[in-house]
C-alpha cells in the first residue's frame, strides 16, 4: 500500500523513554479512598511473559484493560490521570488568584472540603520518581518528590508542606526558589519554568502520555493527518495495520482543501466565536477500486474517508497516530472506550500491537477501559493486567486487579479460569446489578 502525499513537511520525533508504575488518587470524583492502579507484573502469574518488559529488575505491564459496570468509576480513573496532567502543565499559567481544577468527592461530608490527592510513581531517562501533591479549590495543600534509586531506597529531592518547602542538597536547582512559589502554583513547575534539569524531566513525563477519548476521535485527527502528511514514524505501520485488517480501500490520500470559516468553542471562557482558517485544510481520502461488469479492476476512486468510510474506520485512521506515536517513540497511551465503534478482533490487534515486543520494541504502554468482554475469552491479557472498578453501599469507587480477587473459599483465580464466562456470571464483582421492577 503506497500514500499518496500531496503536501510534505518535516517533523522530529524521539523515543521519550517514560513509564508507568503505578497511579494513586484520592477524593476526585467517585474516588474516596486513595486507591492506585499499578503496571507491576506480579511474580505469581506466570502466564504471557511477553506481556511485561523488565527495566533494572523490574517486571512492568506493556498493557491494562479496565472493567466495570457503567458509572462505576473507569471514565473518572482515566480523568483522574488527565487532571493530575492539567495541573502540572498549566500550573505555571496560573495567576495568584485563579482556582484549580478541584473535583472532591461530594458524597461523605468528611471528604468534600478535603484535598484531592494524585501520585504517581514513574520512570523517566532510566530514573525512577515518585511525585505527588495534595490541593483543594485555592491551594497547593502539600506536595513532594522522590527519586528512588536501584536498591528502592527512596531520596528526598523536596517536601512542601503548607507554606513551607524544603528542599534537599540533591534537588539543587530548586533552592533559592521556595519563596516566589504562589500558593496555587505547583513548586515543580516554577523550578522548571526557571530552567531546572530534574524539574523539566518530570515534566516531560507527563507531556508524554496523552489520555484521549475513545468515543469521539476528530480531536486527535490533525495529528494523525500530520503523521501521514508528513511521513513521520508511524505512518508505514499505520499502512501496514489497515492493509492487515482488510477494510476496503486500497490506498490513503492526504488532500488540502481551501480555508474557511467555522465555529469554535474557546477553552477559556467557552464563549462561541466564529474565526477564519488562516492555512489550507486537510483531510483523509481513502481510495478503492472500481470494477466492471465482470468484476475485474478498471480504475480506482478517491472518497472523503468522513463522508463515505463507516464510523470504525473513520475512528481507526483518525486513532492511527496516538497508537503509533506512542509504539515508535515508547509512550504512555490512555484511551476511554478504546472499543467504541470497532470491532473486537480490531480491537484485539491493537492491544497485541502493545503487547507484543516485536512490534513494541520501546516499551510503550497502554491503559484503557472497555465493555468489550470478548477480550477475555482469548489469551491476550495476564490475570495482572485485568483490573476492575466497583461501587460500594455509599456510591464510592473501588479499584483491584483480577490477581487481587480471593473467592469466599479463600482460592483466587487460576490462569486458567474462563475470564469472560465467570466475569458475566459475576463471580468477580464490577457488574452492574438489575433488579426486576
Amino acid at each position: 500500500m503506497n500514500i499518496k502525499i500531496l503536501f510534505i513537511f518535516a517533523e522530529n520525533s524521539q523515543i521519550s523513554n517514560i513509564m508507568i508504575i503505578e497511579f494513586t488518587v484520592g477524593n476526585f470524583l467517585s474516588f474516596n479512598e486513595k486507591r492506585t492502579i499499578s503496571f507491576e507484573a506480579r511474580g505469581g502469574v506466570s502466564e504471557l511473559k511477553d506481556n511485561f518488559f523488565t527495566f533494572e529488575k523490574q517486571k512492568l505491564l506493556r498493557s491494562v484493560v479496565l472493567y466495570g459496570a457503567n458509572s462505576s468509576g473507569k471514565s473518572n480513573l482515566i480523568k483522574a490521570f488527565a487532571t493530575m496532567k492539567d495541573c502540572v502543565l498549566l500550573s505555571v499559567k496560573l495567576n495568584e488568584t485563579d482556582e484549580l481544577n478541584y473535583s472532591p468527592f461530594l458524597l461523605s461530608s468528611d471528604s468534600e472540603n478535603q484535598p484531592t490527592f494524585f501520585e504517581v510513581i514513574f520512570i523517566s531517562q532510566n530514573q525512577i520518581f515518585r511525585y505527588g501533591f495534595e490541593y483543594n479549590q485555592t491551594t497547593i495543600i502539600s506536595e513532594w518528590l522522590f527519586e528512588i534509586g536501584k536498591s528502592r531506597k527512596e531520596n528526598v529531592l523536596f517536601i512542601r508542606t503548607g507554606e513551607e518547602i524544603a528542599v534537599s542538597d540533591k534537588f539543587a536547582e530548586g533552592k533559592g526558589k521556595e519563596e516566589s512559589t504562589n500558593n496555587n502554583r505547583l513548586f515543580i513547575s516554577l523550578v522548571a519554568q526557571l530552567g531546572g534539569r530534574t524539574a523539566n524531566q518530570i515534566l516531560q513525563y507527563f507531556s508524554d502520555y496523552s489520555v484521549i477519548s475513545g468515543i469521539t476521535h476528530t480531536n486527535y485527527r490533525v495529528f494523525s493527518q500530520n503523521m501521514f502528511l508528513n511521513q513521520s514514524e508511524g505512518f508505514e505501520e499505520s499502512l501496514e495495520l489497515f492493509q492487515r485488517l482488510k477494510l476496503g480501500f486500497q490506498d490513503v490520500q492526504i488532500v488540502e482543501t481551501e480555508p474557511i470559516e467555522e465555529d469554535i468553542i474557546t477553552t477559556g471562557n467557552s464563549v462561541l466565536r466564529k474565526v477564519l482558517s488562516t492555512g489550507k485544510k486537510l483531510s483523509f481520502n481513502t481510495v478503492h477500486n472500481k470494477y466492471d461488469k465482470d468484476g475485474n479492476v478498471i480504475d480506482t476512486i478517491s472518497w472523503n474517508k468522513d463522508k463515505y468510510e463507516s464510523e470504525g474506520t473513520k475512528k481507526l485512521i483518525d486513532f492511527s497516530g496516538p497508537i503509533f506515536n506512542a509504539l515508535q517513540n515508547g509512550k504512555i497511551l490512555i484511551v476511554d472506550e478504546l472499543d467504541s465503534k470497532l470491532h473486537p478482533l480490531i480491537t484485539m490487534q491493537i492491544i497485541k500491537l502493545f503487547n507484543n515486543p516485536q512490534t513494541n520494541p520501546n516499551n510503550a504502554q497502554l491503559l484503557f477501559a472497555t465493555h468489550d468482554t470478548n477480550l477475555l475469552s482469548t489469551d491476550i491479557f495476564r490475570r495482572d493486567q485485568v483490573w476492575f472498578t466497583e461501587k460500594d453501599d455509599v456510591e464510592q469507587t473501588d479499584l483491584y486487579s483480577l490477581d487481587d480477587f480471593v473467592f469466599a473459599d479463600g482460592t483466587k483465580v487460576r490462569k486458567d479460569a474462563n475470564l469472560e464466562k465467570n466475569y458475566i456470571a459475576g463471580r468477580y464483582g464490577a457488574i452492574p446489578y438489575i433488579t426486576n421492577l
